[in-house]
């Protein structure tokens, strides 16, 4: 291959890893049935868990979209009773982080009343998309 032709390639293979990582920044993902699902007690979240639901987001200090992620989860608190969100420094927290798998901030996670994880989304999630997968979480 010549260096053009290398050149191409890896500007091809760049462009579809943007198109990818964008299609994937804030979207929720579907959690194992509710048996499998990993727990998190008010213990480890350093804060009571909410009466319906938690919002948990691990952030770190450089994080830009964090600021506008900690926005979109306040409102949805204001919006749905009984949910309540909690903030977590993934600089601090690194063995609850490597436990949980969180590889970037923002990253999200929704439990249900039990602090089991119902779904998660790398990435600063839309308030439409937090309301969504908050939907699978509440209890009524």
């Amino acid at each position: 291959m010549s260096g053009i032709e290398v050149l191409g390639v890896a500007l091809v293979a760049a462009a579809v890893a943007a198109v990818l990582l964008q299609w994937k920044n804030g979207r929720f993902s579907a959690r194992p049935a509710s048996e499998d699902r990993p727990r998190l007690s008010a213990a480890e979240l350093g804060a009571p868990l909410g009466d319906r639901a938690t919002l948990v987001q691990f952030s770190s200090s450089f994080c830009a979209p964090c600021r506008a992620t900690r926005q979109v989860l306040t409102q949805v608190v204001d919006l749905v009773p009984g949910v309540t969100t909690v903030e977590i420094d993934a600089e601090s927290q690194l063995e609850l982080v490597r436990r949980l798998d969180v590889l970037r901030t923002p990253t999200v996670l929704v439990l249900d009343a039990q602090g089991a994880i119902v779904t998660r989304a790398s990435g600063a999630p839309t308030r439409d998309q937090v309301l969504v997968a908050l939907e699978a979480a509440v209890v009524r």
